[in-house]
Order: structure tokens, then C-alpha cells, then sequence
């Protein structure tokens, strides 16, 4: 595979779900103490990755779960925000501004933080509660933090009798990394197919519903438009009818990621309207990867990181074809704002 270390990759996301015992063990410690709330606080990227946890318990928890911007809450505070919260906070570098700024706020509330970081002698790898170490980069940590975040979610419904299946679940979740090469790997040759339609326009509508929505907004903002500076609109596919429909013609590439949730259906929709209006739409469908071993609730529950694995590959073609390598950039972290 192009530019693809497979043991690195294995090492990394083996480190995500060789958490789960530990995640656990917090969580019902949490709980045991009194716990009554949990907010996901990231910023940008790590942020938009917590999305399908918080998803997750939103609609089949009934334990109370915020996900705010870190720069807003900064601001505001928040009236939910106490002693009994438990915060999540990811941050691959640990050192992301909002996110230091915010922890020392979350403290004075008496919070219990949990921190997912890449690096210990960070800010955030000293400033948490607990504290979760993977070294990941750029190219590895949509898994990992995906993992991360859904391995917390389940460990919440499981203390609170609303999954019946975690082992079972989880014990799928740690045959995961391997597979995900074995995945990659089939889809290589198609992967440069991908990366030319995304290099062929300077303008890409990138849509999806349901748990790949989110990573439908990461892709389109941190890669295309950050790492490779192509226009993106991303909506969410239930939007798409409100607004951006109005946006699509012959020649306009729409993006379309499936997952293999309940949402679903919003992406079926959008697909039949977009063959009839453009004909440069893409479909990126979790339900055409073989992934054997894996059960359809599980597939489900984890087909985000299904598409970051894929896309993945995608960006390492992408970066070779248009002579852009995904690390340039003219203004993060390079100048003052």
C-alpha cells in the first residue's frame, strides 16, 4: 500500500481498544461516585470525533450527555457543568489552545476530566483526572479516537444495565485492527479512483447522515479544505433538501458517505436525487467493505471509522497526485489568530 505502514497502524489502534478494560474501570468508578452527566469537550477535528459517541448515548442512553464547542463554553459556562460531571477531552497533541484554556475551567467546577492524548508531557496529558495515552498521527488517530470514544459510551451503558451485549461487542472491537488493514488493503486499487475525483474539482458537496455524518464534516473540513485546500460544502444529508439541493447541476461533485445505522434511508434519498440531477456523484458505502467476523450491529456502530480507514487511503493517493503533501499548510499553527 502507498506510503502505509501496517505495523505502526496495528500498534496504534490495537492501543485504542487495549483501553477498554481501563475506560471501564474509570467509568464505573465515576458513576459509583455519583456522576449525573458527561460532556465530550474537544476542539475542531477531535471534536467532530467524538460525535457518534455522544450520538450513541443520545438516543439510547438516558443518562444525560452534552457535546459543546470548547471556544463557546469558554464563554458561557454551562449550568450542567458540576462536580458531578465527567468531561472528555481528546486532544492528539494535548496541547490545542481552547482545550488547555478550558480544563482549568472544568477543575473549578470539580469535574472529573478524562483526557485522550497522544503525548503524556503535554498540557493536557498532565491536566486530566485520567489520563489516556495512544501515540497516534494525523493519519491514525480518526480510529483511534473513534474507538476511544465509543468504548466510553458503551462502558456508560453497560454500568447502567441499557446494553445487554457489551462483551461480545467489545471483544469484535479488539479483532478490529488487523481486519482494518486487510480492509484497507482490498480497497487500494480503488483508492486512487477516489483521490482523482477529488483532485478533479476545486469544489466538492460532501454529504452523509446518521454516525458518518460527522465524519463526512471532518473529512471535508480537516483534509480537503486544511490539508489539501480544495472547497468543500459539507450537509448533513437531512439538510440537503433545505438549502443545498438548490446547489447541484450537471457538473457539481457530490460526495456521498453511507453508513449502516438506522439513518441510512436520509442517504438513500439523497442518492436518488443526485443521480438525477449531477453526474459526478460518489458514493462511499461502509456496506461494500469485507469485514468478515464483524456482526451487522457492530458494523454499524462502527462505520465511521469503517470510511476513516478507506479514506485514509484516499488521502495518501491524493497528496501524490496533486504534488500537495497533507502536512502543508499557510496559517495553522504557522501564524498568529
Amino acid at each position: 500500500m502507498l506510503n502505509f505502514d501496517e505495523d505502526r497502524y496495528i500498534r496504534i489502534q490495537s492501543g485504542a481498544v487495549g483501553m477498554a478494560k481501563r475506560f471501564d474501570a474509570v467509568i464505573k468508578a465515576c458513576l459509583d461516585a455519583g456522576a449525573d452527566n458527561l460532556f465530550f469537550l474537544g476542539t475542531g477535528g477531535a471534536a467532530i470525533l467524538m460525535q457518534p459517541a455522544y450520538q450513541l448515548l443520545q438516543r439510547k442512553s438516558k443518562f444525560p450527555v452534552f457535546l459543546d464547542l470548547t471556544a463557546e463554553l469558554l464563554i458561557t459556562g454551562s449550568v450542567n457543568l458540576s462536580r458531578k460531571s465527567i468531561v472528555v477531552m481528546p486532544s492528539l497533541s494535548g496541547t490545542t489552545m481552547e482545550s488547555v484554556a478550558l480544563v482549568a475551567k472544568v477543575k473549578e467546577a470539580g469535574a472529573t476530566v478524562l483526557t485522550l492524548v497522544g503525548h503524556q508531557e503535554t498540557p493536557l496529558g498532565q491536566g486530566g483526572d485520567h489520563v489516556f495515552v495512544n501515540f497516534a498521527e494525523d493519519d491514525t488517530s480518526c480510529e483511534s479516537f473513534y474507538l476511544q470514544s465509543l468504548l466510553i459510551a458503551l462502558s456508560l451503558m453497560k454500568h447502567r444495565g441499557e446494553i445487554a451485549n457489551y462483551d461480545q461487542v467489545v471483544g469484535e472491537l479488539h479483532t478490529l485492527p488487523t481486519r482494518l488493514v486487510d480492509m484497507k488493503r482490498a480497497y487500494e486499487n480503488k483508492a486512487e479512483d477516489f483521490a482523482r475525483i477529488l483532485a478533479g474539482s476545486n469544489y466538492h458537496i460532501v454529504t452523509g447522515a446518521g454516525n458518518v455524518w460527522p465524519e463526512a464534516f471532518y473529512y471535508g473540513m480537516c483534509i480537503l479544505e486544511e490539508m489539501q485546500w480544495i472547497r468543500t460544502r459539507p450537509v448533513h444529508a437531512s439538510d440537503f433538501f433545505h438549502g443545498t439541493l438548490e446547489l447541484v447541476e450537471k457538473d457539481v461533485s457530490v460526495i456521498l458517505f453511507k453508513g449502516e445505522d438506522d439513518c441510512r434511508p436520509l442517504a438513500d434519498r439523497v442518492e436518488t436525487f443526485a443521480r438525477t440531477y449531477t453526474d459526478r456523484l460518489t458514493v462511499l458505502d461502509t456496506a461494500s467493505f469485507d469485514l468478515p467476523g464483524i456482526s451487522p450491529e457492530v458494523r454499524g456502530l462502527i462505520s465511521p471509522l469503517l470510511l476513516s480507514a478507506v479514506l485514509e487511503r484516499i488521502s495518501a493517493h491524493l497528496e501524490v497526485m496533486r504534488n500537495h503533501p497533507l502536512t502543508t499548510r499557510r496559517y495553522y499553527k504557522r501564524v498568529a489568530y
